[in-house]
């Protein structure tokens, strides 16, 4: 049997205000070609389908054209889908009486009756290319902290065993459904330990890293383990069968060197078989200048001025994404207007300038300590201020506007 692993689509994201529906959209239609091209017999999504709790509508149509779609070019697959910390469990859920026509299962948040938890909807039966039932699915969502059972003060950490337990009972009720041969798989969206976080897009969820959850959550007789959350894809404690498939675009400028794509999994029986990165194309570069460290900006600016040339039947999307990063020995206050200057014709586009300024860093105490506030003179103060951004020392002209500026306060103090 073929899985097709993926996750953190973040439909309806933004790269500081730039939409990136054109990418989600080059993404989907490239999903639905591998689907058909590997013949793939079950689709995981492992959670955050959306950026947000309340996606536009935009975002909301793109995922129900894409289910359309899949359901239409491969009317046998099964499609499993579980909500992230990024989705509304509600809003998952609304549509489940048209998910269960098109014998689509989605499950956005622990699934409750009468307060109690409904486990037979978290377990999914799978079908090979024959329609037989290879393997069942033990769906869990993202799991926050109102889901968990209460647990013992002696049996550990609340969260960590908590969430245990969940995944303890509903993949016992897979072990009961199935059969000799047929594979038992998992799919989570959490926070493993031992994995890489990328700092800038995600989160450290239920309650943060020190409740990372061990990969023993996940007994050996797991087949294969569908993960999301962690957008760099990586396997949890060296298990092969234990992955995060990563998310299929890079959703912030740290993320540009990740190897984005998507997981195909082949179950050999009750075993895994194999795990193949398919790797998503690239619609959108991601560039820095510098590549490295911050530089002058006499130094930026050549080397954006060095950059290619806008095409002029290029679509605005396609260009790609630009940082800048400039060192700042003194004050640049046209530092915008230069590098946009310089950008002028190119085909990047600016989406975040950042200054690295070069002074000290020191706090007030350090410079010139063992002095107390009452024995620093204004000038004093002004220029530790201003050695903790900048090398070079502040120009006369300024010194000039800052005394002027004092002896206004002093006097209108007076």
């Amino acid at each position: 049997m073929r899985l097709l692993h993926t996750s953190d689509w973040h439909l309806g994201h933004a790269l500081y205000d730039t939409s990136r529906e054109a990418e989600h959209a080059a993404f989907l239609g490239w999903l639905l070609e591998t689907l058909e091209a590997q013949k793939v017999d079950a689709l995981l999504v492992a959670g955050d389908i959306f950026d947000t709790a309340n996606p536009s509508a935009e975002a909301q149509a793109s995922w129900f054209r894409f289910i359309a779609d899949a359901r239409q070019r491969r009317p046998k697959l099964d499609i499993v889908v579980i909500g992230g910390n990024h989705d509304s469990a509600a809003r998952l859920d609304a549509p489940d009486p048209l998910f269960k026509a098109l014998e689509v299962r989605v499950v956005g948040g622990m699934p409750r009756a009468r307060g109690e938890a409904v486990l037979e909807r978290l377990l999914v039966p799978l079908r090979d290319a024959k329609g037989e039932v290879a393997a069942w699915v033990a769906a869990v969502p993202y799991l926050r902290p109102s889901d968990l059972p209460s647990v013992p003060e002696e049996a550990g950490d609340r969260l960590v065993e908590g969430v245990r337990a969940v995944y303890a009972e509903v993949l016992e009720g897979a072990r009961a459904k199935r059969r000799p041969g047929q594979a038992l798989v998992s799919m989570g969206h959490c926070y493993m330990v031992g994995t890489e976080l990328s700092e800038l897009s995600e989160r450290r969820i239920l309650g943060g890293n020190q409740h990372a959850l061990p990969v023993d959550l996940f007994p050996e007789d797991v087949a294969y383990v569908a993960l999301g959350h962690l957008h760099k894809a990586q396997r949890v404690g060296g298990r092969e069968g234990v992955r995060y498939s990563g998310s299929p675009i890079p959703l912030s400028l740290s993320e540009a060197h990740y190897a984005h794509q998507v997981l195909l999994v082949e179950l050999e029986g009750e075993q895994l078989g194999s795990v193949r990165p398919l790797h998503v194309p690239r619609t959108v570069d991601m560039l820095r200048v510098p590549s490295r460290d911050a530089a002058t900006l006499d130094d930026v600016v050549q080397a954006l001025e060095a950059l290619p040339e806008l095409e002029p039947e290029s679509p605005d999307w396609r260009r790609p994404y630009l940082e800048v990063r400039v060192a700042l020995p003194r004050p640049e206050p046209a530092l915008r207007r230069k590098v946009e200057a310089a950008l002028e014709g190119k085909a990047a586009r600016l989406v975040k300038l950042t200054p690295a300024y070069t002074g000290t860093g020191d706090a007030l105490a350090d410079a010139r300590p063992g002095l107390s506030l009452k024995e620093r003179t204004p000038e004093d103060v002004f220029r530790a201020r201003y050695a903790r951004n900048y090398t070079e020392p502040p120009e006369p002209a300024l010194l000039e506007a800052f005394h002027s500026l004092l002896t206004q306060v002093q006097e209108d103090a007076s």
